[in-house]
């Protein structure tokens, strides 16, 4: 067997299980899996101890942003980054979408999309979503430029995204809240900007989809993690009242043994010694 052969008889690690979890959310965020489906897998990724009974579980997946099946790694190669340097492509790249307007109407941009270095939108009498959480950046710094006309336009970014609001309100106004909070290494700064007429320009920082639902994964294995505890602690609780019973049960049957016996100081009715025969009894 050469290096490189797969060993699927060997023990897996959290950090391989947490990578399979992870094309599960993904999965369940894409809607290749229903809610069912996902918790039925991901309980059998947790409960997996080999990568034989690993790999089964997402051979009819595809890998986050691949379009083929993703094979678990029989190697211990070290884990992708993942951070902000992967999300801001730089370069030339000048966005999936540079604008959108509503009259009337709404509009929408979430998801996994590259979010330009100028994104320009009007809602008019209408609405409309930006939604970063997911997304790609062109370049460390965007401006949203958003121009709200009896209308609003909600701007969604993810934690460690700096945010720099710059609108003007008239009769209407930018929200500012998220303001303040301190980015994280390499995060992209999101300056708002734009007009507010008799409308708002909101600001929300959310959790992406997938870290949501591995947030809720762990609660619900935090409550089942305490539930059995107090399962056991109740059995345990019982166990020993029942052997408390029984010890009770047989103190009180050796009392009332000891109780009915007849009061015999001299043992008369103890068993009877067999007499020495002595020389004169013949």
């Amino acid at each position: 067997m050469t290096d490189d052969a797969p060993a699927p008889d060997l023990r897996a690690s959290d950090a391989d299980r947490e990578r399979v979890a992870e094309v599960l959310r993904d999965a369940l965020a894409e809607g290749r899996l229903d809610m069912e489906e996902f918790q039925e897998r991901l309980d059998t990724t947790y409960q997996a101890r080999t990568y034989g009974e690993l790999a089964p579980i997402t051979r009819d997946l595809p890998a986050s942003g691949a379009t083929v099946a993703p094979a678990v790694s029989m190697t211990k190669d070290p884990a992708a980054g993942g951070g902000w340097a992967d999300r801001i492509v730089g370069g030339d790249d000048s966005g999936t979408s540079t604008w959108a307007v509503a009259v009337m109407s709404g509009f929408q941009r979430k998801g996994r999309w590259t979010a330009p270095r100028r994104f320009n939108c009007l809602a008019f009498w209408g609405g409309g979503e930006i939604d970063l959480r997911e997304a790609n950046f062109a370049d460390r710094e965007i401006v949203v430029n958003a121009v709200a006309i009896m209308g609003g336009i909600d701007v969604i970014v993810p934690p460690g995204v700096e945010v720099v609001v710059r609108g003007v309100g008239i009769m209407g106004g930018f929200d500012h809240r998220e303001e303040g909070v301190p980015a994280e290494p390499g995060a992209p700064r999101v300056i708002v900007t734009g007009l507010a007429f008799w409308g708002g320009v909101g600001v929300q920082r959310k959790l992406p989809r997938a870290e949501r639902e591995r947030l809720r994964e762990e609660r619900r294995r935090e409550k089942q993690a305490l539930k059995e505890a107090r399962r056991r602690e109740h059995l345990e609780h019982a166990e020993e009242r029942r052997r408390e019973r029984l010890d009770s049960a047989e103190r009180h049957r050796r009392e009332l043994e000891e109780s009915r016996r007849p009061h015999d100081p001299l043992n008369l009715h103890g068993p009877h010694r067999q007499h020495e025969r002595r020389p004169e009894d013949g």
